[in-house]
């Protein structure tokens, strides 16, 4: 592509000549924007022709880089290797590998990925109950089918615990992956939940033993501290003691501290370790970002929260510049 692009700008150069008298004479237009639609078609905007027609008229013996008829300015300095390198990459073709294995079902999408870097592997979720283990290699470590007939809005991992939480409309799942015989037989189904549930996240707080917070947004604009211990799953018992099947647990039996903090849906939840914060979003433009302590959702003190028009679907935090930046509409 880049050869034959190449020798159509020859070409044009090329064309260019009879536009441009030994006597300097003005260039004609027309002519110019003739060929340059017969060469590249409609795509090229008009704008982009009539800045490139007016630099080439004012200095004919200007420097031309023919990529600004397409509206592509080139800096100073050398273009390519400022593309190539490492801190402003985003991705290179040789580096990107597809992966053709998942593990979803037909006609299902990943709904969320999380990163677990202390042992080096990601967990996916897709929409319809599909959760897989990659490892860094993204080959599949394990997988398992949620038995639920509600989507699937979101997972993270427990690090205390050592297992995969996920959570769908109604209900909340952990997984215990590392277990043997049948993967679907090694998950508990916590419900039922008194709103739809949109996103989760762990709060690592690492000074907690036998135990993890949930945090969760649902539809009602709450966002959700739920507590899960190894008691509650009987981890505690023997191998030989411990039943492997599918295990359905009352909600009401769990610690579950909530708030009303949004007035719209509750998108996004993620607990800032090194603020010691918790952050949530919604499409509320009034309650649009909240970004407190895990203490505001005992008590009803006011937060610190962020108004923007439309809301927010998205937030993340860069520690390196200490800074928080949010996405809407």
């Amino acid at each position: 592509i880049l050869q034959f692009v190449h020798f159509m700008l020859v070409f044009i150069e090329f064309h260019l000549v009879e536009f441009t008298p030994i006597c300097q004479d003005e260039i004609d237009y027309d002519k110019f924007y003739e060929t340059v639609q017969t060469l590249f078609g409609p795509e090229v905007k008009d704008q982009d022709v009539k800045t490139f027609f007016r630099k080439i008229s004012n200095n004919p013996d200007g420097r031309i880089e023919w990529c600004e008829i397409f509206g592509y300015f080139i800096v100073e300095g050398d273009a390519l290797a400022a593309q190539l390198d490492e801190e402003n990459m985003v991705f290179l073709v040789s580096r990107r590998q597809q992966i053709t294995k998942a593990g979803v079902k037909r006609r299902d999408v990943i709904k969320c990925i999380a990163k677990v870097p202390q042992l080096d592997f990601m967990v996916t979720a897709s929409q319809k109950g599909m959760l897989t283990i990659f490892n860094s290699q993204m080959r599949v470590l394990t997988s398992t089918n949620i038995a639920d007939s509600s989507w699937v809005t979101g997972c993270d991992y427990l690090t205390q615990l050592k297992r995969v939480v996920a959570v769908t409309e109604r209900t909340v799942v952990v997984w215990d992956y590392k277990s043997q015989g049948s993967c679907q037989d090694n998950c508990f189904i916590i419900k039922p939940m008194e709103h739809c549930l949109l996103c989760v996240c762990t709060v690592n707080l690492g000074d907690q033993l036998a135990k993890d917070d949930i945090l969760m947004g649902d539809d009602g604009g709450h966002v959700n501290l739920f507590t899960v211990t190894s008691d509650d799953f009987g981890l505690k018992q023997s191998k030989a003691k411990k039943k492997s099947q599918l295990q359905i647990l009352d909600s009401r039996k769990f610690k579950n501290i909530k708030r009303k903090l949004h007035d719209d849906w509750v998108v996004k939840v993620k607990f800032i370790s090194a603020l010691n914060c918790f952050g949530s979003c919604s499409l509320d433009s009034v309650h649009s970002f909240v970004l407190d302590d895990l203490k505001r959702l005992e008590d009803n003190l006011p937060v610190r929260e962020f108004s923007v028009p439309r809301g927010v679907n998205a937030f993340t935090y860069c520690g390196k510049a200490n800074i928080i930046v949010t996405g809407g509409k």
